[in-house]
This record gives C-alpha cells, sequence and structure tokens, in this order.
C-alpha cells in the first residue's frame, strides 16, 4: 500500500511539474554524478544567487520525487497526507495562474538503482549539465550488473541534449571520453588535470577553532584566490570549482561568482568542521560513505596531521551497497587508515573488514576499537579521545553517525542546524 501511494504521489507531482516547466520555460541547470552532487549543487546556487532568479532542490532530494519537489517549490510531505495535499493545490495554482517563477532551477539528480534518472527524470530538458566524478566503484553499485551501468545511469542526462552546455570533472578518465553532441559546448574543472576551471593549490588553515581551505585557482588565463570556511577536502574545492564553471556557462562575471559563493559552507554531513569537546576539531561526514569519498577524507586528515601535528581520530562506519566489492573496499580502506589516523574507531559489521585491513598494515590493535552500532559509539566515544584531536566521523546513511558526531560537539544544541538527518521524519527512526 505504501509503495501504491508513492506512486500516485510521484504521478500527480510529476504531472504538475510537467506543466509548470512548459509554461514558464525555466533554463535548467542539471547536476549529476556519483560523489559530490549537493556539494556542487549548493555551491552554484551560492555562486549564482546573487545574479540570478534562481532556485535549487532542498538538501538531497534528487529522486523522482525530489526533481517535481524543486519545480514545484514544495517541501518533501514524508509520510503527512495533509503536506502533500497543499503541495498539489500549490502545484495547481501555479498552473492555473501566473506567478512569480524563477528563471533558472538546479535541479539535482540521482541513482538507487537503474531508470532512477533514464527512466523516470528523462522528461527534464536540462540546459546545462554538471557531472561531478564517478569512481571507478561507485555507492549503489550492489544494484547494478557492473560499474559501467552505474556510469551510463549517471551520465544519461547528457543523452537528453541537443545544445547548451556540459560541465565535467577534467581529473575523471571516463568523464573526459565521453562522447556528446557536437552541438554542445563542453566546459571542465579540476585540480590534478589541465581544466577551464582549475584549482592549483589547495591549503587548509586553523582558524578561530575551526578550519578553512584556501584555493589559487586559475580561470581564463588570470589567477584568484577562494577562501572555504569551516570545511576541508578536495569534495568542496570540485564543488566549487564546477560551481564557477557554471557561472561561466551562463554568464555570470567571475568576480561577481567568486564573491557570492564566500557564503557556501557546505551542506550537513560533508567534510564541515564543527567544534568539538575538550577543544576537538570535528570533522563531520556523516552524511553518506563509499571508497572514494573515504580515502578522500583520510587524505585531508593526512593534510591536517602533517601541517598541524594534530592527533587524529577516525570514526568509520559500513560502507553500504557494494555487493560483491564490499569486504575488499572495507579492507582497503583499512590500510589507508593505518597509515593516518593515530585511532581507529569501526562502527557495523562490514566495517570491521576495516580494522582487519589496519590490523595487517601494522595498525596496533590497541589503536583499534570497533562497536555494533552508532549509538554503543556515541556513549563509548569521550573515553576514545583526547583533547585537541582531529575526529573524522563518517559511515553510510543507515548507520547513523551523525548520532557520533552530535555526541562530540561542543554545542549539541545545535544540532538541528548542523547535522544531516534531524528532522522528525529521521529522527523518530531506529
Amino acid at each position: 500500500m505504501k509503495e501504491f501511494i508513492r506512486r500516485i504521489i510521484v504521478s500527480v507531482i510529476s504531472l504538475e511539474a510537467k506543466l509548470i516547466l512548459k509554461k514558464y520555460r525555466p533554463s535548467i541547470l542539471l547536476v549529476s554524478g556519483s560523489v559530490g552532487k549537493t556539494s556542487t549543487k549548493d555551491a552554484l546556487y551560492d555562486a549564482l544567487k546573487d545574479s540570478l532568479f534562481i532556485r535549487k532542490s532542498q538538501k538531497s532530494f534528487n529522486s523522482d520525487i525530489g526533481a517535481p519537489l524543486t519545480i514545484l517549490g514544495v517541501p518533501n510531505g514524508w509520510s503527512n497526507p495533509l503536506v502533500w495535499l497543499r503541495n498539489f493545490l500549490d502545484g495547481l495554482l501555479l498552473i492555473l495562474l501566473r506567478a512569480p517563477y524563477p528563471a533558472w532551477l538546479i535541479i539535482e539528480v540521482g541513482a538507487d538503482k537503474p531508470g532512477d534518472i533514464s527512466q523516470s527524470l528523462a522528461w527534464i530538458k536540462p540546459n546545462i549539465v554538471v557531472l561531478t566524478r564517478i569512481p571507478e566503484i561507485p555507492v549503489h553499485v550492489e544494484f547494478y550488473a557492473s560499474p559501467e551501468k552505474v556510469f551510463q545511469e549517471e551520465t544519461s542526462p547528457v543523452n537528453w541534449m541537443t545544445s547548451g552546455t556540459l560541465i565535467t570533472n577534467a581529473d575523471d578518465e571516463n568523464m573526459r571520453e565521453l562522447a556528446v553532441s557536437p552541438t554542445v559546448a563542453r566546459l571542465t574543472y579540476g585540480i590534478d588535470h589541465d581544466a577551464d576551471v582549475r584549482g592549483v593549490t589547495i591549503e587548509y588553515r586553523p582558524t578561530d577553532g575551526s578550519i578553512d581551505t584556501h584555493c589559487t585557482i586559475e580561470i581564463r588565463g588570470s589567477t584568484e584566490h577562494m577562501v572555504l570556511n569551516d570545511v576541508i577536502g578536495r569534495g568542496h574545492v570540485y564543488a566549487s570549482l564546477a560551481a564557477l564553471a557554471g557561472a561561466r556557462a551562463v554568464g555570470v562575471d567571475l568576480g561577481r561568482a567568486l564573491a557570492s559563493l564566500a557564503s557556501y559552507d557546505g551542506p550537513p554531513g560533508r567534510m564541515r568542521v564543527l567544534p568539538g569537546i575538550t577543544s576537538c576539531t570535528i570533522v563531520d561526514d556523516t552524511y553518506n560513505s563509499s571508497p572514494a569519498a573515504v580515502r578522500e577524507a583520510i587524505d585531508a586528515c593526512m593534510v591536517l596531521k602533517r601541517e598541524n601535528q594534530r592527533r587524529i581520530v577516525m570514526v568509520l562506519g559500513d560502507m553500504l551497497e557494494l555487493g560483491s566489492y564490499s569486504v575488499k573496499e572495507h579492507e582497503m580502506v583499512g590500510e589507508a587508515v593505518a597509515g593516518v589516523a593515530d585511532v581507529c574507531i569501526t562502527v557495523g559489521v562490514r566495517a570491521r573488514s576495516i580494522r582487519d585491513g589496519a590490523e595487517r598494515a601494522g595498525m596496533p590493535e590497541t589503536m583499534l576499537h570497533s562497536f555494533d552500532n552508532s549509538t554503543q559509539a556515541a556513549d563509548a566515544i569521550h573515553s576514545l579521545v583526547h583533547a585537541g584531536d582531529v575526529i573524522l566521523v563518517k559511515g553510510s546513511q543507515s548507520i547513523r553517525m551523525e548520532r557520533v558526531t552530535k555526541a562530540l560537539m561542543q554545542n549539541p544544541e545545535s544540532a538541528s542546524k548542523l547535522l544531516c538527518r534531524q528532522d522528525a521524519e529521521w529522527l523518530s527512526r531506529a
């Protein structure tokens, strides 16, 4: 019954969304990919919001429900029928009446299983497509025949384009080889390879109990400096570079886009820096997890340790939906952890393979701790950290690693504003 009701909701709001697009004809900037979609969507919005009448997808709502919600400009009703009735009415009013409507929409799309993008959302006709990275072993690969099938699904919006601009990550080899219509313009962003918008240097600088990312960028032959407050990691740099490429694609002045990006602080649970207990610094990366994202977080911690001589504690939960790749990928993460972390805490059954990999790589058993779930880890975490530690917290959504972050926060009363999954729908779940 629940799935039947969901299908009715999707059908109604999708129909309304199609009629609204036909009536108001906004330009669409679509974001797809496997890693960093929400950060990229938020960075694009921040770069463009002072120059364009623009709306973005809320949170990480990128499914067959999320995309229509963005077009209608209404909230997710979850299991509340009254909210959905109000959403249906608001959509109908937009269709029947003339109302102010954004000139641009930033729509994030994502795939959990085959057809989520290529079939469910093929009615969206983007003017600009931004593709984030799709790693060798992408998240949700468990539900696909192969990683290549995930790549095909995540890049399917490119097949809908007959004009406009495609923006891709120059550091992703598969993206560099992606075929596109000759009538579609291409822009690239990246760090390690030549790109139209390139991050040349990245530094993490402590400031007032937090850490900021400083990046020198090259674009159009000029050099600019960009500061991202209270976030670390190449993921945020990639998101911001993609946003500047998007600004170039729509004709927004680079200086204006950079000034607008000053308000970017990253979505909750994505390598955000939060003040912790006993002068600890939390790197909250609890929204989700995948092999590529964990390695990126470990690399950021390695830089912090080298530059700031801080003790590094890693609290790592299960990486889900990896199928037959699961054990090997967890073990490989453990091997990487052994070279950086002073303490490693694993959460969940699958994450015990992280511990196995770390032990085989030479990490002493006394530096390793394991818990079955995030509630147990949150209860024990205070006894395992020292004053001044940098604590990385990361895991897949259903492992609920934000509970560990909350237990470590200097001001846990701010959790509703700073952490992911703090709305009533999530808090009511076990």
